[in-house]
């Protein structure tokens, strides 16, 4: 190996970064013989553990700088590549097999390197022509609804698929999250001391808490929760001098936060306000802790406190627009349990006793009242000063200074990509040219936006936001992901409930689902392939959940516009949708990539004669879909709005143009229904809001019913169209007419329907009713 890498090796050694792999290995098959794999042919099996590995490996610094041998931008685009083939039909064991073998032998850092450059130059599989591509799976999104009433029935079915499997009993949970707040151990002890002092103490380990009341009722609870906060805080300033801390436990469980799109109210949680009040006004953008009390310690379950508490974190994660993760806790009865809750989901610690384990209740409670911002889930690249926000940058070997404008969009979810958005402007530039500031967290088998974004820019794409500069953001001194950087490393396999399950289909909080027996050979499991609750992770194509892992990105446009469903006249809307349609098929042609996610919130506009942006653009490459590939990205799934998506999406199929076409069809259609004019905001209707929570085979089939015959399509344009919107329906129906060909769905992709829409759109702006104010 060159003199160089062997200095990046060096000096970025691997240290325990893949021991969460082998230890997941570990509790998942016992006595694994990979020889006797190998020699049996389960390469099912041993593509299920690659497919764990290449995400491991990617997470190493070293993967980031250590150069590609096959044009890649580095040896990270090399794994991609290689996960890719590895999830494909077109999967070889024999490059792959010396590197499983080095990494679980825990062979040296050069061995081990040497065997990712052997796995990679040789394990691209030939180019062949294939009649279909498995889809990355889509999945239902809390942050994808649309002109919602978010009724609580229908969220809470779509957020448990969201988080998925909570994982409980993560060993040294305590010790990732509060074990770095500077003399919280000490101030503990100390304090728990001062409780049990006297001849009538406040606390004794053979009793529990003096005054804890024992029918453990709501309000009982948030009383004494109350004064036991305070008395935590009296006794350690008398032990020592403390942090400084404003924040004071908030107790409103009948009064509804302001900020929720439907009435949200809080049990209990912990606001930086040292006079909180019952009778107080709060929003969820001050809620920095929020708890979830039940006065049954059987509550303590995916059902019920835990899925309560991640919908707390949803909305807490959608009101404060820089929060990378929450923490909280449950206490159900006595019964204690700790959480943080992320961009994939959810882990928590083992539950304890507040009763019988004092000191750790102790702990709990002044370690979230000490915790700084980074360490409560707040980003460190976000500064402030003298009141205004900025991130800084460095940028052609020069450092800028980007000053935050305004927050556009925060994705309201807690695991997916939760895109967020700002307005900025860099300082010193008088022209104050708008930039977009976008943060993602994404899947790191996809490719980074900021290259898709690039790679638009330099090939001379029209109408798509241009390239500024984009990154992986760096928190603690490390790349931002989850399993490394958010969660520090804790290994979710050895949760106290963790059961491998595959990662596709329906996911579910407790891991239900179908079975299937391993191939002979298989070494014994810990838990027996017949349960019904612990699926083989050896089916082909699936993969152990526990690895799932999202990278932080960030990448800055240099386009800055509306949606185009704020245009100021019909007119101006539908030049607007033209000009994205041209966009998109700027992009397919020139990059032969096709966007992937034609939504109302991906089509912009810019009417401010100021701005020197696309006067239409699309944005939102992260599904971008190359037109010549051979197998899926291998992502674990994406999301998408789903009310926009074409009928052919939704059932599964190979995606092509046309589908994208579709959607821009969908989002007319849309608008004319769910918006009345400029300035007057949106309207629930509920035919349609039911569009957000259906399952994709009835949302496909209910599509193809609305525009299967004309007479019944133009009877549903004059019963929801709004009324500023009425003078289109003669448009939307001709688009239908070419966009469903006879009524139906296309069956030949046919490029000249670039053209027909965009010429009926041009038409329809020359109609005197159209252009009538």
């Amino acid at each position: 190996m060159a003199d160089p890498s062997r200095e990046i090796i060096n000096a970025n050694p691997i240290g325990p970064g893949l021991n969460a792999f082998r230890d997941s290995v570990k509790s998942t098959y016992n006595d694994l013989d990979l020889d006797a794999w190998h020699q049996v042919g389960n390469a099912g099996g041993l593509q299920d553990i690659a497919l764990d590995l290449i995400p491991a490996l990617q997470t190493l610094p070293a993967s980031r700088l250590l150069r590609s041998y096959s044009g890649s931008k580095n040896l990270f685009g090399d794994l991609s590549r290689l996960n890719s083939a590895v999830y494909s039909g077109a999967f070889d064991i024999e490059p792959i097999f010396p590197l499983l073998k080095a990494v679980l032998a825990d062979e040296s850092d050069d061995v081990i390197w040497s065997k990712v450059y052997g796995a990679v130059t040789e394990s691209t599989p030939p180019p062949r022509p294939l009649p279909y591509i498995e889809q990355t799976p889509w999945v239902r999104n809390t942050s994808s609804f649309v002109n919602s009433s978010e009724h609580r029935k229908y969220v809470d079915d779509v957020l448990k698929e969201e988080l998925g499997h909570l994982y409980v009993g993560v060993p040294g949970f305590f010790e990732a999250f509060f074990g770095e707040i500077e003399g919280l151990e000490e101030a503990g002890i100390a304090v728990i001391r001062k409780c049990k002092e006297g001849n009538d103490p406040l606390y004794t380990e053979e009793h529990g808490w003096r005054d804890w009341p024992q029918s453990a009722t709501e309000k009982e609870v948030l009383e004494w929760f109350a004064k036991r906060v305070e008395l935590f805080l009296d006794f350690a300033k008398e032990h020592r001098s403390v942090p400084k801390t404003r924040r004071r436990p908030l107790a409103q469980p009948s009064k509804p936060l302001d900020g929720s799109t439907a009435e949200r109210k809080l049990d209990v949680g912990f606001v930086n306000d040292p006079k909180a009040s019952e009778n107080s006004k709060y929003h969820w953008s001050q809620i920095l802790v929020p708890g979830e009390l039940k006065s049954n310690p059987s509550h303590d379950t995916p059902s019920k406190a835990w899925l309560d508490l991640g919908r707390y974190a949803r909305e807490v994660l959608a009101a404060q627009d820089t929060r990378r993760f929450v923490v909280g806790f449950t206490l159900c009865a006595s019964v204690m349990r700790l959480w943080e809750f992320d961009r994939v989901g959810g882990t928590a610690s083992s539950s304890f006793d507040i009763n019988r384990d004092g000191l750790r209740f102790v702990l709990s409670v002044l370690g979230y009242l000490w915790m700084n911002e980074e360490q409560l889930g707040f980003d460190p690249t976000f500064l402030e000063s003298d009141g205004m926000r900025y991130i800084e940058i460095l940028r052609n070997d020069q450092q800028e200074r980007l000053v935050i404008d305004q927050l556009m969009k925060r994705a309201p979810c807690v695991a997916g990509r939760a895109t967020t958005c700002w307005r900025a402007h860099r300082e010193g530039d008088q022209s104050r040219m708008p930039l977009v500031i976008k943060d993602s967290w994404q899947f790191p088998e996809r490719e980074e936006e900021g290259e898709l974004l690039r790679e638009a820019w330099e090939n001379g794409v029209v109408n798509v936001a241009r390239y500024y500069y984009h990154e992986t953001v760096r928190a603690g001194g490390k790349d931002d992901d989850i399993r490394g950087n958010v969660r520090k490393g804790l290994d979710v396999a050895r949760a106290t409930n963790y059961q491998p399950k595959p990662s596709m289909g329906s996911p579910s909080m407790v891991g239900t689902g179908n079975t299937r027996t391993t191939s002979k050979g298989s070494p014994k499991r810990k838990r027996s392939s017949s349960s019904a609750n612990a699926l083989s992770s050896l089916t082909k194509g699936r993969r152990n959940p526990a690895m799932q892992n999202r990278v932080h990105r960030r990448v800055i446009v240099r386009d800055y516009g509306k949606a185009i469903y704020k245009a100021s006249s019909r007119t101006a809307m539908l030049a607007a949708l033209e000009g994205c349609i041209e966009g998109y098929e700027s992009y397919h042609n020139r990059t032969k990539r096709m966007q992937g996610d034609v939504s109302i919130g991906n089509l912009m506009m810019n009417e401010d004669k100021d701005n020197p942006s696309w006067p239409s653009f699309l944005i939102d490459l992260d599904f971008a879909i190359n037109e010549r590939r051979e197998q899926s990205s291998g992502a674990w799934s994406k999301t998408g709005t789903r009310a926009f998506m074409a009928v052919g999406v939704l059932f599964n199929e190979q995606h092509s143009f046309m589908h994208d076409l579709e959607s821009f069809f969908w989002v007319l259609f849309w608008i004319c229904i769910h918006y009345d004019g400029p300035n007057k905001g949106s309207r629930i209707v509920p035919q349609f809001d039911k569009w957000n929570y259906m399952n994709t085979v009835e949302l496909a089939v209910t599509k193809k019913g609305i525009v299967t015959d004309e007479g019944d399509f133009l009877r549903d344009l004059e019963e929801y169209f709004t009324s500023y919107h009425r003078p289109l329906i003669p448009w939307v129906n001709r688009l239908r007419k070419v966009v469903f060909p006879g009524g139906g769905r296309w069956k030949v992709e046919d490029r000249r329907l670039y053209s027909r829409m965009k010429e009926i759109l041009q038409e329809a702006s020359k109609d005197p009713d159209v252009l009538a104010k």
